[in-house]
């Protein structure tokens, strides 16, 4: 059908009347102008895409009366202009797109069909590890054993450091199986772009270089926008692209041609003013933004930021701010394109030509902003307000996010937390054992540790390493304090994982690159690392006085999430804080420190050295910034990405359009999903005396149902491995192995810092409630689909928050979990239990399971109606005679279509076959 909106199509520039834009202002509508900027994408998205099929008028006006339909719960499908997956998600992404190849074709359809339709982009930066540093070697005979096994190209690879050659070979040798297969994916499917590993970590690449700000593609101009398989996709928001994170299957959707159906959000409208202090970082302003929009209470919002602060705000400073979104729980955090967007284009050397048709575009169709113009300022859903001159330097932790700490109130908050209640705030230490201390040697050397030492200091993520200003500032502290005569003790991990290669470019040509590797911050690899668990290994000794002590060591890092058990099992403590601060903590050596009236350290001369002797002022950050982060850098480097490196290039992969999957691989597998896929529909029914496998309380975090680090030994996951003779050294961590159900599956809730009320303690696993015995949650799990029951999980508030896992949604459903009955879900991971067929429950107002009696091990029957409507209340009976009511999550038509079909893969094949 033609699209009824196709009156509004005129050329952006008379002299090239083929390319034309949809002119919102033709609408001669009044509503337009008082939508919020981020409102006025998903608008013209919905113009654009209008068939009266898929996008119908009647959304468009839905959107265009955003004042009123935002208060009703209204749904509205988007396109977004493209999808962009990391490897960890990526890879069950394309397993999933082989295996939907295989049941169409078994079908009999035509696997052709299954291809992505919206562009995609797969950048691999989850993969690499910090098994090497400067300070901290594994043994060489480890070395020798793997890297022998290299092919020779690994060999000739050129770095300059050699930690980073070593982590990069090690990263190719472990993940081989992952990126053949992965470059398979991108030969055998079109409109797939893959990154190769070693080019940066996705939200700096997408920043840096895939970002397009305006699409000009087949004859029309029209906003960037993307949905992506990570949660903190958000970070391009900065930038003026419109995009958040999505669940891998709800992404493969897309991929496949399919809007994303979401309730228009509400608006919050985030006032900046004011100029921040000198010697605050942009760090300390996101941590600030964090804390505040947690209390204001933005789940599932889009939070638009406008007023003349923003203009003080560099879009480093505002991709920082976006990329923390998922930690205050928006669904986005919009900064609408200005001037100094347009300028940061031209800095990242994307061509003049492609930044005045940017502008040019965005002006016309009134999605370009002037900050200091408040008469553009739209209504919003609600307006809250930071003053940047109130903003102190602050950390984050010690085991969330949204929990900001003063740097000035760092140790009486940490020694506070020692003797609380085990909890978010606290580690249960008895008081007696508080400043007790445990001897070791490492290097010959004597040392102690104790409670609130640090043992990883690392500077990591997106979050931090795509900003100059506090990278360079980094590095001039690193400088001040070589040249004060401080250093870090040798067994403290420390690290340097640049977000791009553009990074490690401007800290080495403007010299501070050999103060921060004396410090113990060389660069170990591009890519997340640390920040997702992949911090490698502590030297055994640390750990041993960690652990005979029962010590509560600290990680801090420059990363953005810090929840238990996800940097390394032997950090209890961990702390998000500037790169400056990493390096100020990792010369203390401790948490428990006040930099204003202690020492960082002292010098070889006895002289008491403070940090406030060697913290650079803006204004050396500043000048040193604009001297060397140029555009020529950032084109020499993306243009080694578009030609690949000589691993990748070598890598040899198969070309059939069908892969042919390989029953001896332990990291790729044909995943069951499609096992016993029907073309006809089998109407839902009710879940029948089922059992509870967990039965937890708030915040369970996607990193406790699905971790993505380090397999330990004595897990299931790992006697599979073993089963299939690898040795420990080969297990390599869960994020590596997302393309192998049977490993994944059992390591749903093998995360060691799961706390489950049936045994009130943490420990990967739960009570099987026939028997009595206490069981790893797989085991347990598969003695009850043994005997036929189904199982559900009871939670408390926020399950599922952390990041965008969709193996947190299938490990689930693969251990046969038909329900989670839960006080409140995060965004993403609902939308991914509904993308399973797993029925997201939610306790009606008022009601928890304490308020209801509930202990868990009571028997639970949902009932399911046969005209099912988005958030039906449903009836649930349990084995006890008591009955009450929960409302099902499934919030709009296409949820519901989905959980009909199973899933909302089993719904595209479907789909695939009948078209």
């Amino acid at each position: 059908m033609s699209n009824p909106y196709a009156y509004l199509a005129e050329p952006l520039d008379p002299e090239d009347p083929e390319n034309k834009f949809f002119n919102l202002h033709k609408l001669n509508d009044h509503r337009y102008d008082s939508l919020p900027f981020s409102i006025r994408v998903l608008l013209e998205s919905a113009i654009r895409n209008c068939d009266e099929f898929l996008v119908k008028k009647k959304d468009v006006e839905n959107i265009l009366n955003w004042t009123v339909t935002q208060y009703q719960n209204v749904e509205v499908p988007f396109k977004p202009a493209r999808v962009i997956l990391q490897d960890f998600t990526g890879v069950p992404a394309v397993v999933d797109f082989a295996a939907m190849r295989d049941a169409v074709k078994n079908l009999g359809g035509d696997p052709e069909k299954i291809n992505p339709i919206c562009p995609a982009d797969l950048v691999i930066d989850h993969s690499i590890q910090v098994d090497f540093n400067k300070r901290c070697v594994k043994e060489q005979n480890l070395v020798s054993s793997l890297l022998s096994r290299t092919n020779e190209s690994l060999k000739q690879l050129q770095t300059d450091s050699d930690s980073l050659q070593k982590n990069q070979d090690l990263e190719f040798e472990r993940n081989k199986e992952r990126f053949q297969f992965l470059k398979w994916g991108s030969q055998a499917f079109k409109n797939m772009r893959i990154i190769p590993p070693g080019s940066g970590i996705i939200h700096q690449v997408n920043l840096e270089h895939l970002a397009r700000v305006v699409f000009k593609h087949n004859a029309f101009y029209y906003p960037d926008s993307l949905v992506g398989t990570d949660s903190h996709t958000t970070m391009i928001d900065g930038l003026g692209v419109l995009g958040w994170g999505v669940g891998g299957i709800e992404a493969e959707a897309v991929m496949l041609g399919q809007p994303i159906s979401m309730v228009l959000p509400e608006v919050i409208g985030y006032k900046v003013y004011g100029v921040p202090n000198p010697l605050v970082t942009s760090t300390d302003i996101v941590l600030t933004v964090t804390k505040h929009l947690r209390q204001v209470g933005v789940v599932g919002k889009f939070v638009e930021f406008f007023g003349p602060g923003v203009a003080e705000l560099s879009i480093a400073d505002r991709a920082t701010i976006a990329n923390m979104c998922p930690e205050y729980g928006a669904t986005a955090a919009f900064f609408p394109v200005d001037d100094i967007s347009v300028q940061y284009l031209r800095q990242t050397g994307r061509g003049e030509e492609k930044c005045l048709y940017i502008a040019k575009y965005l002006k016309a169709a009134g999605m370009f902003r002037n900050y200091s113009d408040a008469s553009q300022d739209p209504g919003f859903t609600q307006v809250v307000e930071l003053d940047l001159g109130t903003v102190v330097s602050c950390c984050s932790g010690p085991k969330r996010p949204q929990d900001k700490v003063a740097v000035s109130d760092m140790k009486k908050d940490f020694e506070a937390c020692l003797g609380a209640k085990q909890g978010f705030k606290g580690f249960q230490i008895a008081s007696e054992n508080h400043n007790a201390t445990v001897d070791f040697a490492y290097n010959d050397q004597e040392f102690k540790l104790a409670h609130g030492s640090v043992v990883i200091a690392a500077i990591t993520s997106c979050t931090n390493t795509s900003n100059p200003s506090v990278m360079l500032g980094a590095g001039l502290l690193a400088q001040k304090a070589v040249a004060a005569g401080l250093s870090v003790k040798p067994y403290v991990k420390t690290s340097l994982s640049p977000g791009s290669g553009v990074v490690s470019y401007y800290l080495k040509e403007s010299g501070v690159m050999p103060y921060l590797s004396q410090l113990g911050f060389e660069i170990v690899g591009y890519g997340c690392m640390t920040c997702i668990g992949n911090s490698g290994p502590l030297p055994e000794q640390v750990v041993e006085a960690i652990i005979k002590g029962d010590l509560v060591a600290v990680g801090v890092l420059s990363g953005n999430r810090n929840f238990e058990g996800r940097v390394h099992p032997n950090t209890r403590a961990n702390y998000l804080a500037s790169p400056l601060l990493v390096i100020a903590y990792a010369v203390a050596g401790t948490i428990r420190i006040d930099f204003e009236n202690d020492p960082l350290g002292v010098n070889s001369d006895g002289k008491e050295i403070f940090l406030r002797d060697i913290w650079p002022t803006r204004q050396e950050i500043q000048e040193i910034e604009r001297k060397f982060v140029i555009p020529a850098m950032f084109k020499e480097v993306y243009e080694k990405i578009e030609k690949g490196n000589e691993c990748w290039n070598y890598l040899k992969a198969p070309t059939d359009r069908l892969y042919t999957w390989d029953p001896k691989s332990t990291y790729i597998k044909a995943p069951p999903f499609f096992d016993n896929i029907t073309l006809d529909l089998q109407p839902p029914k009710s879940i029948i005396d089922a059992y509870v496998l967990l039965n937890f309380g708030d915040s369970v975090t996607t990193d406790h149902i699905s971790p993505a680090g380090n397999i330990a030994r004595n897990s299931p996951a790992a006697r599979y491995l073993t089963s299939r003779g690898l040795t420990p050294r080969e297990f390599n961590s869960y994020g590596s192995r997302r393309g192998n159900d049977a490993v994944m599956v059992r390591g749903t809730f093998a995360n060691i810092r799961l706390f489950n009320k049936f045994l009130n303690k943490q420990s990967p696993q739960t009570i099987h409630l026939p028997s009595g015995e206490t069981l790893d949650v797989f085991d347990a799990a598969k003695r009850y689909q043994k005997a036929g029951s189904p199982l559900i999980i009871l939670a408390g508030k926020e399950y599922g928050s952390g990041s965008s896992r969709d193996w947190a949604a299938k490990g689930p459903y693969l251990l046969g979990i038909k329900a989670v009955l839960a006080e409140s879900y995060e965004r993403i991971h609902r939308s991914n239990l509904v993308g399973m067929g797993v029925i997201p429950l939610e306790y009606l107002p008022g009601e928890t399971a304490e308020s209801l009696g509930l202990t868990g091990r009571e028997r639970y029957t949902v009932v399911i109606p046969e005209d099912l409507t988005p958030r039906t209340i449903v009836d649930i009976k349990l084995d006890t005679g008591k009955t009450f009511q929960a409302r099902m999550r499934f919030d709009t038509d296409v949820e519901l279509t989905y959980f009909r079909h199973g899933g909302i893969l089993n719904y595209m094949i479907r789909k695939m076959i009948k078209n």
